[in-house]
């Protein structure tokens, strides 16, 4: 995955039937259509997939249906962590591993308490690598049940042991990812941002992509934001675009992933807007800001001239 240019890594949703079940024919669809706009890898069994609400054994149906999907067009990496003795964590992170995923993620907020030190985090770390041999891993700062945030030397001392090859960074701060990328350098491993505020200052100080929610909306915008953020002959536009998902980011973020559910219908999916997490109410109102977000998106994606597949 660091191998890869700047790209879009989605946080892949999972498609429910109105009964609860998970819809693999939506999911099928979904995954093709992150294809289909550009991103350059996938995350599936994450928090967007609604993964806590989800058994082992379905989450393990569900990576096995993306990478069956995905046929090697590009990495898909997966959570692998769920709390528990280490041993039993490790064990499942080599069920995962055993799908054929590029690395297994494990979520730092399950791997030591919130009141723990960072020294018995280290250390169930480094249990963990022991004991999933060479496995490739990832970190998630997940929010959920807590955030637990790497410092930039803990995340150095783990990529120092050439296990660590992927990193989905909740920090918000700017400067601790710059910090993070200085003492990371050199090494096989690639630095995701999910935070969307700053997406074109992160690219520009050397993150190897974006792993953000707003994918869930227009994967296409987010690609092409990874493809330009750089380019001189298109800097307003790539300000423009940084400024509408700042603008929206309320919007984004409420009733998600309901929100973004019913946003992929009116795109065309097949879709339902069922979700087994309870995260709010999907009022008149919020589904009108929805709607308002749809004719924005759809005017600046012809403004930019964006294909899209549904």
């Amino acid at each position: 995955m660091e191998n890869s240019q700047k790209g879009f890594i989605p946080v892949m949703l999972t498609p429910f039937l109105s009964n609860g079940n998970i819809d693999y024919p939506a999911l099928t669809q979904l995954t093709e259509i992150y294809l289909q706009a550009g991103s350059s890898g996938l995350f599936a069994n994450c928090l967007s997939s609604e993964m806590f609400e989800l058994t082992d054994k379905e989450r393990i149906q569900a990576i096995k249906h993306v990478i069956k999907v995905v046929d090697g067009a590009v990495p898909v990496v997966a959570t692998g962590t769920f709390g528990g003795a280490i041993s039993k964590q490790a064990d499942f992170v080599k069920e995962v591993s055993d799908q054929g995923v590029e690395a297994v993620i494990a979520i730092t907020s399950l791997l030591a308490d919130e009141n723990e030190s960072d020294e018995v985090f280290d250390d169930r770390v480094f249990d963990l690598l022991k004991q999933t041999g060479e496995i490739p891993i990832g970190f998630y700062e997940c929010p959920v049940p807590y955030k637990r945030v790497l410092t930039p030397e803990q995340l150095a001392s783990f990529v120092s042991t050439g296990r660590v090859i992927y990193h989905k960074d909740t920090s918000l701060d700017l400067e601790q990812i710059k910090q993070k990328l200085k003492l990371t350098e050199g090494y096989a491993f690639g630095l995701y941002d999910a935070y969307i505020v700053h997406a074109v200052e992160s690219l520009k100080a050397g993150s190897s992509g974006l792993s953000c929610i707003q994918g869930n909306y227009f994967p296409e915008l987010i690609v092409w934001l990874c493809d330009h953020y750089n380019d001189e002959s298109l800097k307003n536009e790539v300000q423009s675009v940084q400024q509408f998902l700042i603008d929206n980011m309320d919007v984004m973020h409420n009733v998600y992933p309901i929100v973004s559910k019913y946003f992929l219908q009116k795109r065309g999916l097949n879709i339902s807007t069922f979700t087994r997490r309870a995260v709010g109410s999907f009022t008149p109102t919020v589904v009108k800001e929805v709607e308002k977000l749809f004719e924005d998106y759809s005017a600046l994606r012809s403004d930019l001239n964006i294909q899209v597949f549904i």
